[in-house]
């Protein structure tokens, strides 16, 4: 059982009474010689019936417990003395912060990066992923100016970032990925004393992404093959084009058959730019894409991203595929079709259009067909 080290504290000395007040402290007791009391308020005891059960109060709690658990982690004595060494890091002192506030720049730090990705030649996509992550700081509201960039305000952004909606460590993750470029920059440029993601406390884990569950042959097979309205048709077309050419729903918008594409041999290639990172691909365009082509005279249907992924839930239901349908299943599905043929992967990773072959390992990790056939060849081989 893991044991709670943090309690919190009300007017421990008994000065309610005589002057109408008392302090809320944090309490980290290790053992009888090795506790400390940390004052964080001073409130009556009304407006203490109310900050007991308050977020902010609740956060101060998550941030000390973060402190001993990275003492714990790191293995270090559970000492007050040890305590102190971090602390001294997560609390800005008040000469810091006179300090910092005296280099306040008026713009404020959520203006800055607004100002900085302005001048970005970036892709809609990351543009869109960025404005995302301002708008979270925006709401949390701790970070706006330059002296709030401080470790106590980092580690209260990342435990808003898991309470206010239900986001994976991944996600979350990139968001401090984003804010701690910025950051970086800031201090760099002597907008800052100090950069609070260089503490050790503010070095978040990236987590595990769920497992991506891309569709066999045969679930491409009957989602090629299921009756279905106008509109949904459309949907699985635009599906069954990206399942087998690899283009990202984004890529198969700016798709254009006469400027992007070259006959080798009788067969019909992709010679394209990745919209998102800006990488060169080259990839076949396989029998059922084409004859998505051909349906629509060469100009794949025009559909929005969020359209297509609610028909996709539709057509998951119709066609009784238990995986979640999106349209970014179908980049994953031909990775796994390439490798499951033995296609090199390093000609799949061309194919992508991925710059670093371990993200086309990823696809290789969750094929299980390859190394079952592969398994089989090498029993009837063996002596």
């Amino acid at each position: 059982m893991k044991k709670n080290y943090v309690s919190v504290v009300f007017d421990r000395r008994k000065r309610v009474c005589v002057t109408g007040e008392g302090k809320v402290e944090i309490h980290i007791y290790f053992s009888r010689n090795e506790r400390k009391y940390i004052p964080i308020h001073t409130c009556s005891l009304l407006a203490w019936r109310k900050y007991q059960n308050s977020e902010e109060l609740k956060r101060e709690v998550v941030l000390y417990n973060q402190v001993v658990e990275l003492m714990e982690k790191r293995g270090e004595d559970l000492t007050i003395e040890n305590l102190n060494l971090h602390l001294g890091n997560f609390d800005v002192t008040p000469e810091e912060k006179e300090e910092q506030e005296k280099m306040d720049n008026p713009m404020g730090f959520i203006n800055f990066m607004k100002e900085r990705i302005s001048k970005e030649k970036i892709a809609a996509a990351t543009l869109a992923r960025k404005e995302v992550v301002m708008d979270s700081l925006q709401r949390f509201g701790k970070l706006c100016k330059f002296s709030d960039l401080n470790e106590r305000n980092v580690l209260a952004y990342d435990e808003f970032l898991h309470q206010e909606y239900p986001r994976s460590q991944p996600t979350i993750h990139s968001y401090h990925k984003i804010v701690k470029m910025y950051v970086r920059i800031a201090f760099q440029l002597g907008l800052i004393l100090k950069n609070p993601y260089d503490a050790p406390l503010c070095h978040f884990e990236r987590g595990k992404y769920k497992e991506r569950r891309p569709l066999t042959e045969d679930e491409l097979l009957i989602i090629r093959n299921v009756k279905l309205t106008k509109k949904e048709e459309r949907v699985r077309d635009l599906f069954v084009f990206c399942a087998y050419t690899g283009l990202a729903y984004i890529d198969s918008q700016m798709f254009d058959f006469h400027t992007m594409t070259e006959v080798v041999d009788g067969t019909t290639y992709i010679d394209g730019t990745r919209v998102k990172t800006g990488n060169a691909f080259f990839t076949p365009i396989l029998p059922p894409a084409m004859v998505v082509l051909e349906k629509y005279n060469y100009r794949l249907p025009q559909i929005s991203n969020q359209k297509a992924n609610d028909f996709l839930h539709l057509i998951e239901s119709r066609c009784k595929i238990n995986k979640p349908l999106t349209t970014h299943v179908a980049r994953h599905s031909f990775a796994t079709l390439c490798l499951a043929y033995d296609i090199p992967i390093e000609n799949v990773a061309r194919m992508m259009g991925h710059s670093n072959i371990r993200t086309t390992q990823v696809y290789a990790r969750i094929l299980k067909t390859t190394i079952e056939r592969h398994t089989k060849a090498l029993i009837t081989k063996m002596r």
